[in-house]
């Protein structure tokens, strides 16, 4: 398997604690206020102390040795404080800084505190291990540090954490203010303005388009203002309903200068959708476009808001960008945005704003049909995804980082937009599709931006392993270092293609699970001790902080290895989820009333026997069958081994003997050599063979393809209905990416019925 990049992940981590102010040469830290970074400094000399203390925290940033050494010496203990509060992990801070008498020879410092030496040190730990325990046993300690050194505040947060799973309580880095914006844009504006944060990879191949930190501040300021002047305030909720773009980009990252709440809206649902989001939110405004492109045809989006205004009265405003230069009709409350902002100034004050204030909300579709606002917060939400962004990626400053999620879903707000831009990355917005104009079309990009880290789903890998080898094959690859999957678990087939192809079995591959929910990736094979194994199609080992539980049916531990149970997550970590907007009772029922005291995935696991955990599925994909519990993924696994079988999809159904059984719907590859009959007889052997016999389906549909939502999740519950006859009971398909898609499985179904199949129902 695939070894770590050049040096050890640990090892950076370590050094990161210890070297991170010279890491982040050329920072500075803001006034208090936030006020606009300017590319200037004014001298020490005359300046109020008080005022520096914010700069003296990134001294780097004061630029000269003079200001330096002035302010040492003038204010010793504004600047070896302000340096003993960032390098060091405190267990107590001290509560002086120097109480010294030449004369006497008395010489204290830092009086009153308390610190570990290993914990101040971590890079002496050396281990993941090592690491890894220190965060689980000692949290405040490892995320109080973290959260000083790698965020900019206006006001230091006083308590690290404040949680309560059984009431679903979640706080962390109470007391504390800060910007997100400035964190994303502010600090690298200042320190690098003309490093490039996004290269927008147009809808067409060969039209990318490259905004610096410097451009991208601007233009967020400007839209900022602009809805400031119409009139939204800190806490009042934007829905953002548009493509891929910069100014997507800049619409989030304005909403989070002047505290508005943005909820991101796949630019692809219908009208009935988008409205019951906003009206869930009760937005105030919404930010479009007057079209979107994507896979070279045009998505009217302008239209399709129109449509949603006539039921959503809490709009006031709605801001149009121009994408295409087709025009649409506009009503009283439309108004155009590129117009408006180049009124306005390319300075904003960001709002201060505090660490548990929120952010934004992404809706979800849940198991009922009616979508849920997971609420993430300021702090904890951004320091999460700028480490697991920056660790789990082995991302180094200069790389290129492909992330081709779309940014209405949490993968692209956490590693394409809040991650990466928080630690000053270059990410890519990618607008397309993974087949247009060919299937060659990731590659081709790779190529032509030199992207070191690719981060993709599962399905988009398994539809491209239908097309061959021939069109990875025929770019040049060379540039990548990580490869990653996101979405669902990955098949061993699509994982070897992945592996051997895309990244020539040189490139780390890291399988990642997480959910909206956990805000960023919770277990994933990296990071590791340097050089550790990776096994194929496993997530394998968890971020710092995260404490994986399986639980049994009666709600108590699974201990030791080579088991299974439901996962769980034994201790709250910063980037979770803080509640479900307008229902935090719903919250509490969906994550923390089946095991108190702990957060309940939804998911089933597998501990191995070197501990190592392989996710099997929903707990609601589970089936059970004669007294077997059997996770469908675990099915879809064997039968997806087939080498005309790209994808399956495998539900449970109701069986009068059995109590439950097995349906597969199977997707096969274009011209095979074998009748179906022929391939369904030996998926059945397949299954028999890799499991048990009680395991093979009892049906097995061909079909076409798959249903699934926009993010490429398939809608198994969507089967689940067809295959019991409840297909007027589908209830919300309003996220499947192509609707059309159920009408032929149901015609699929129906004349498998007729060939004399009996389905139980």
């Amino acid at each position: 398997m695939a070894a770590s990049s050049k040096g050890s992940m640990l090892q950076l981590l370590g050094k990161y604690y210890i070297y991170l102010t010279k890491c982040r040469r050329g920072v500075t830290a803001l006034h208090t206020n936030f006020p606009h970074t300017r590319n200037t400094h004014s001298s020490v000399s005359g300046r109020n102390v008080k005022f520096l203390m914010s700069e003296a925290s990134s001294p780097y940033g004061l630029r000269s040795y003079k200001e330096l050494y002035e302010l040492s010496v003038q204010d010793p203990e504004t600047f070896w404080g302000a340096l003993a509060k960032e390098r060091l992990l405190w267990s107590k801070p001290f509560d002086q800084v120097k109480d010294c008498d030449f004369r006497q020879g008395k010489i204290h410092w830092f009086c009153g505190g308390q610190l570990n030496v290993s914990a101040s040190s971590p890079y002496g730990l050396r281990s993941y291990k090592e690491l890894y325990e220190l965060s689980v046993q000692d949290p405040e300690t490892f995320w109080g540090a973290l959260a000083k050194e790698r965020l900019l505040w206006s006001k230091p947060f006083d308590q690290v954490k404040d949680c309560d799973f059984r009431q679903g309580k979640i706080h962390w880095f109470c007391g504390g203010q800060l910007n997100v914006s400035v964190n994303c844009l502010d600090q690298h504006a200042h320190k690098t303005p003309d490093r490039i944060a996004l290269i927008w990879e147009k809808d067409e191949p060969g039209t990318e388009v490259k905004i610096t930190y410097r451009e991208l501040l601007e233009a967020t300021c400007r839209l900022a203002n602009t809805l400031r002047r119409y009139g939204v305030q800190k806490g009042e909720r934007v829905a953002i309903y548009m493509p891929v773009s910069p100014l997507a980009v800049a619409a989030m990252l304005a909403c989070a200068r002047i505290g508005a709440v943005h909820t991101v809206v796949f630019a692809g649902f219908s009208a009935e959708a988008l409205a019951g989001r906003i009206q869930d939110a009760q937005c105030k405004a919404v930010i479009t476009s007057n079209q979107g492109l994507r896979g070279g045809r045009v998505i009217e989006l302008k239209k399709t808001v129109d449509e949603a205004m006539k039921t959503c009265p809490t709009v006031k405003h709605v801001f149009v960008a121009n994408r295409t230069e087709n025009k649409v009709p506009m009503s009283e409350i439309d108004i155009q945005l590129e117009e408006e902002m180049a009124k306005e100034s390319p300075v904003c004050d960001p709002e201060v704003l505090s660490s548990e204030d929120m952010l934004f909300m992404l809706y979800t579709s849940g198991s009922t049909g009616k979508p849920k606002g997971i609420v993430h917060t300021q702090a904890g939400y951004l320091l999460y995804a700028a480490l697991t962004h920056q660790y789990v990626f082995d991302y180094r400053q200069g790389d290129v980082f492909g992330c081709v999620a779309d940014i209405g879903w949490v993968t692209g707000h956490s590693y394409v937009v809040y991650g990466p831009l928080c630690n000053g990355a270059t990410t890519v917005l990618f607008e397309s599709t993974p087949i247009y104009p060919d299937p060659g079309r990731y590659w081709e990009t790779v190529q032509r931006l030199r992207i070191n880290q690719f981060y993709g789903a599962p399905t988009a890998i398994r539809l491209l392993l239908k097309y061959g080898e021939s069109w990875v094959k025929k770019y040049d690859r060379s540039s990548l270092k990580t490869l990653g999957s996101v979405g669902e678990p990955i098949n061993n087939e699509a994982w070897e293609w992945f592996y051997n192809v895309v990244g020539e079995g040189r490139c780390t591959l890291v399988d990642t699970w997480w959910q909206t929910e956990t805000g960023g990736i919770c277990i994933s094979p990296r990071p590791s001790e340097q050089g550790a194994e990776i096994v194929p199609a496993m997530a394998m080992r968890p971020f710092f902080g995260i404490q994986p539980v399986l639980m049994d049916e009666k709600g108590n531990r699974v201990e030791g290895n080579n088991v299974s149970g439901a996962l769980c997550i034994g201790q709250p970590w910063p980037g979770m989820a803080r509640t479900i907007h307008g229902d935090h009772q719903r919250f509490v029922d969906a994550y923390f009333k089946d095991y108190p005291g702990y957060y309940f995935t939804g998911d089933g696991a597998h501990r191995s026997k070197k501990g190592y955990y392989q996710i099997t599925g929903r707990m609601d994909d589970v089936i059970n069958i004669s007294g077997h519990r059997l996770g469908t993924a675990e099915v879809e696994d064997a039968m997806d081994e087939h080498p005309d079988v790209p994808e399956t999809a495998v539900i449970g159904f109701p069986h009068d003997i059995k109590g439950e059984a097995a349906f597969a719907f199977v997707v096969l590859k274009d011209n095979i050599s074998l009748t179906e009959s022929e391939v369904v007889d030996e998926l059945k052997a397949i299954v028999a063979s890799k499991i048990a016999k009680y395991a093979v389906p009892d049906h097995v549909l061909i079909v076409k393809r798959l249903p699934k939502t926009r993010s490429g999740k398939i809608m198994r519950r969507v089967l689940r209905k067809i295959a019991t006859n409840q297909t007027s009971e589908l209830g919300d398909i309003t996220t499947l990416d192509d609707p059309s898609v159920i009408t032929e499985i149901v015609e699929a179904y129906n004349k498998y019925k007729g060939q004399s199949y009996k389905v139980s129902s």
